[in-house]
């Protein structure tokens, strides 16, 4: 679990009463990588991206981030070692414009996220960066706009900015391109290309487009268990992960891109 890589797992496992969820998934994630975490539905994808993040625990199996073992750590914990996953604070403030929103991100990095009685002024201190980090997800523009009135698109990338108000070593986005339209899938992806490239990002997505144009490296799940490992190109093509997909909507798109 050493060298180049900066998260990893061995044997992680988690059963529900009897029903095993994820099974002895052993996975390395390379620093400064795009790794997607695939699968059909029901392959435990989810709930494998819970493990990483702690928001449940496993059975038994260890995960290891920078070389130390974070299997016993909480969320925040996590969040604080620069293992951040794009939910845990991008839940975004409707009523607050997008600099706001971003500003909040930045008092929590800080730990004054609550104390919304400081003054405008101490605040203010803050909205250079914020703006900074709206242009660079490309939000400059809609600076003063509520959060509530950004389109779409518009409001993942402001979620996508809170991310890195936290500084993180390493995102984890969970399906970022959910709900989304051709024009917003291909703004987002290219924003998760540009913030990627002095991060790791691992991501859980079900556009196989997306995938195959981001991803460095691809982990097919299915049942719980990893299927495939490898690039796209060369993963795409093997016959279980072919077969795994065979009914489910991606199955289509999947083979289409592996010839």
């Amino acid at each position: 679990m050493a060298g180049d890589v900066v998260l990893a797992t061995e044997g992680l496992t988690k059963e529900f009463k009897g029903f095993v969820a994820v099974k002895d998934v052993s996975l390395k994630v390379a620093r400064g990588s795009i790794h997607a975490l695939i699968g059909p539905n029901g392959a435990g994808k989810s709930t494998c991206f819970n493990l990483l993040t702690k928001f449940i625990e496993p059975t038994r199996g260890r995960i290891v981030y920078n070389g130390q073992d974070i299997t016993g750590g909480k969320p925040a914990q996590i969040a604080r070692l620069g293992l951040v996953r794009s939910f845990q604070i991008s839940a975004v403030f409707g009523h607050l414009t997008a600099l706001e929103n971003v500003r909040v991100a930045l008092q929590r990095a800080l730990g004054t996220s609550f104390h919304f009685w400081r003054s405008d002024r101490s605040l203010a201190a803050l909205n250079e960066r914020a703006l900074e980090l709206l242009n660079e997800v490309g939000l400059g523009e809609w600076h003063d706009r509520p959060a509530v009135e950004l389109p779409y698109g518009r409001k993942r990338a402001l979620e996508i900015a809170t991310t890195l108000a936290l500084d993180p070593e390493m995102m984890l986005l969970d399906e970022p391109m959910a709900g989304m339209g051709h024009e917003d899938i291909d703004r987002v992806s290219a924003l998760i290309r540009r913030v990627a490239q002095n991060r790791t990002v691992l991501m859980v997505e079900h556009n196989m487009k997306v995938v195959a144009s981001l991803s460095d490296r691809i982990t097919v799940l299915a049942r719980g268990e990893v299927l495939a490992e490898g690039p796209y190109e060369e993963v795409s093509r093997e016959a279980a992960v072919i077969q795994a997909y065979m009914g489910s909507t991606h199955q289509g798109e999947l083979r289409g891109r592996s010839h």
